[in-house]
């Protein structure tokens, strides 16, 4: 996986989200006007921060000591601090990792940031609060920046399935071997970060760069606890021992939701950008998916998915159609019929060339490589 370095300079577009790249900035430049310092530690900055020029500069969630901000407020710098008490950070400046997301999980999932911030979310969103859904707005706003900054000049392939496909099937391993064949071929796999489908295709991203054999003992592993039900912290403890066992494993990208929360992220996506508004987060997932789409069998969201990039498709509001393949013709054409549907509607437009359903997952990477051309 191609991403932009998560610590170089941000000269060209003003952002400054690391320690490394605000010392950079103000030593080159003595000021920091116009830039954007976003959840940034600058209690230790207070000599640089009372010396630099900071008109017109805004702070967003950077602690610093009091004087500092008196000073920069009256160079005219907007000051937004850090909000005490939360379990996330609202300006962040890059996207989660699993470790991040999973701390603490030795104590039980419900210890770990991701649960703390559902939990955060349902009260909060059960009262109403403008102030809270401020805050989950600024939150998701930094996200897609984060995801913007991530992923430019990268080929970008959503995989797309449910939640429940069980880990120990053959249709999870499947899926891996998708994920793993998409990224061997110089693809970044993204997925909507969650379980099941979503997992599996991650760990196939992630298992890219090991002997094909890995996989296999991987699964094998995994299928010890084969789902996030009855417990989240046994599933997501097998996964840290895949990591563990096989550290350095490939880059990828999930996007899951807080919105779902009875779904956690899974362990196996490098760079995890969660959201709170389930909208944004789809909407975001298959915008991004410039390489094309695989869809594996899934229930209404995995449907939801396909009609929401059948759409944009359709009328060409993102240009060129994106290539979409379905994986599994009974599933799509009898269980769940959604490919006479989308059939009728690409006939004689120019997304009529850009889907394909196929039998096998097997057959889904030349289907995409077909569309692409």
């Amino acid at each position: 996986m191609q991403t932009s370095p998560a610590h170089a300079a941000h000269h060209d577009d003003r952002e400054i989200e690391t320690l490394e790249e605000f010392d950079a900035v103000v030593s080159a430049r003595g000021a920091l006007t116009g830039f954007r310092v976003q959840a940034v530690d600058l209690t230790d900055r207070t000599r640089e921060l009372l010396a630099a020029d900071t008109a017109g500069a805004v702070f967003l969630g950077c602690p610093m000591r009091e004087n500092a901000a008196a000073k920069i407020r009256s160079d005219g710098a907007l000051v937004f601090p850090p909000v005490p008490g939360l379990p996330f950070d609202p300006y962040r400046g890059l996207l989660y990792s699993p470790d991040e997301l999973f701390d603490g999980l030795e104590k039980g999932y419900e210890q770990t940031p991701d649960a703390l911030a559902y939990a955060w979310f349902q009260r909060t969103k059960a009262d109403r609060d403008i102030y809270a859904s401020t805050l989950r707005a600024v939150h998701d706003d930094a996200v897609s920046d984060a995801l913007d900054e991530l992923l430019p000049g990268t080929r970008v392939v959503g995989v797309m399935g449910g939640h429940a496909m069980a880990r120990g099937t053959e249709e999870y391993a499947g899926a891996a071997r998708l994920g793993r064949e998409l990224a061997r071929a110089g693809l970044t796999v993204a997925t909507g970060g969650g379980p099941g489908a979503m997992e599996a295709a991650n760990l196939g991203a992630y298992a890219a760069p090991f002997e094909d054999s890995m996989l296999d003992e991987a699964c094998e592993l995994l299928a010890g606890a084969p789902s996030f039900t009855p417990s989240i912290t046994d599933w997501a403890r097998a996964a840290f021992e895949v990591r563990a066992r096989w550290p350095r494993g490939g880059g990828s990208v999930g996007i899951p939701t807080w919105f779902y929360g009875h779904e956690p992220p899974n362990a196996f996506a490098s760079h995890i950008a969660k959201y709170f508004a389930n909208a944004t987060r789809e909407d975001g997932l298959l915008a991004r998916s410039n390489a094309g789409l695989v869809f594996l069998p899934g229930a209404a969201g995995t449907v939801q998915e396909i009609f929401d990039n059948a759409t944009p498709n359709y009328y060409e509001s993102r240009g060129e159609p994106t290539p979409m393949v379905l994986v599994d013709r009974v599933h799509w054409t009898e269980k769940l019929p959604t490919w006479p549907l989308l059939q009728a509607l690409a006939r004689e437009r120019s997304m009529e060339a850009r889907i394909a359903l196929v039998d096998r997952i097997e057959e889904a990477p030349a289907a995409l490589k077909r569309l692409t051309v």
